[in-house]
């Protein structure tokens, strides 16, 4: 190997060295999308990343803090708007497999099957998941009840309506049985298969009187457009079911929001 041979070898190791260096230093930023998605998921229902903080948080919840028709509300019985042409909505759901998941926030059971769906005003919503708050996040006359059940349905315009379920301490829930014994304590990478189905119809109260309003998701970031369905009569929940939903998550609830001039509707 003669002198320049050598020469040109060291030039291309040095030139190397320089561009693998800012290769493993770019690997290691996150792109502006997975930037944002960490930042948003620092929210909480506490202190400095609590709900009065969730506009602060991602330039993305915004509409935590200035939307005009958020959720939840106080549902006041002497302000309803009785609307005797308001279409009830309509359920056709089976027993279905789900998985759960604690997803940081919540406990959250899914359904990939896409059989399950609900008919509002008219337009049909596929059901995707159901999960739980505590203590209730929607009030009826400025009751908070022990627990609240969101069953979130999502159309092909990918428009979202929300049947809110309350909650009170009772007898055990039976369709609930197995999900309320497997409740996973920490946050989960995988969902874990429920062994047995659940049937929605089952776990709805036999009076479908409902309240209906236009809101918001109660999470960040809180977007808003969401056709909300809140039935007056709350199911139950055995108190060990609601305290070992409540050991893993005390209080995963946004407090009620301004009416903002909407009405809340029911037949």
């Amino acid at each position: 190997m003669n002198r320049n041979t050598v020469i040109r070898g060291l030039m291309a190791v040095v030139l190397t060295l320089p561009l693998a260096a800012c290769a493993a230093q770019n690997s290691a930023i996150p792109s502006a999308g997975k930037a944002t998605a960490t930042k948003s998921a620092h929210w909480s229902y506490l202190g400095d990343t609590g709900p009065d903080k969730w506009a602060t948080l991602d330039t993305q919840n915004a509409a935590c803090a200035n939307g005009t028709e958020q959720s939840p509300i106080d549902i006041e019985l002497s302000q309803l708007k009785v609307d005797k042409e308001l279409s009830t909505f309509e359920t056709n759901y089976k027993p279905t497999s789900f998985t759960l998941m604690n997803n940081g926030h919540t406990i959250q059971a899914n359904d990939a099957s896409g059989s399950n769906t609900i008919t509002v005003e008219g337009k049909v919503y596929t059901f995707v998941q159901l999960h739980f708050h505590k203590p209730s996040e929607n009030q009826i006359n400025g009751k908070t009840f022990d627990m609240e059940m969101h069953l979130v349905h999502k159309n092909s315009e990918g428009n979202l309506a929300v049947l809110g379920v309350l909650i009170k301490s009772g007898s055990e829930n039976k369709q609930l049985a197995e999900m309320f014994s497997k409740l996973p304590k920490e946050e989960t990478k995988e969902d874990l298969k429920l062994d047995q189905v659940i049937d929605l119809n089952a776990l709805l109260p036999q009076d479908k009187k409902a309240f209906r309003y236009k809101g918001s998701l109660t999470t960040p970031p809180c977007s808003e457009g969401v056709d909300w369905t809140v039935l007056e009569e709350p199911i139950e929940l055995s108190e060990e079911q609601i305290q070992s939903f409540g050991a893993i998550f005390s209080d995963n609830h946004r407090p009620v929001q301004p009416l903002n001039g909407r009405t809340v509707a029911t037949q």
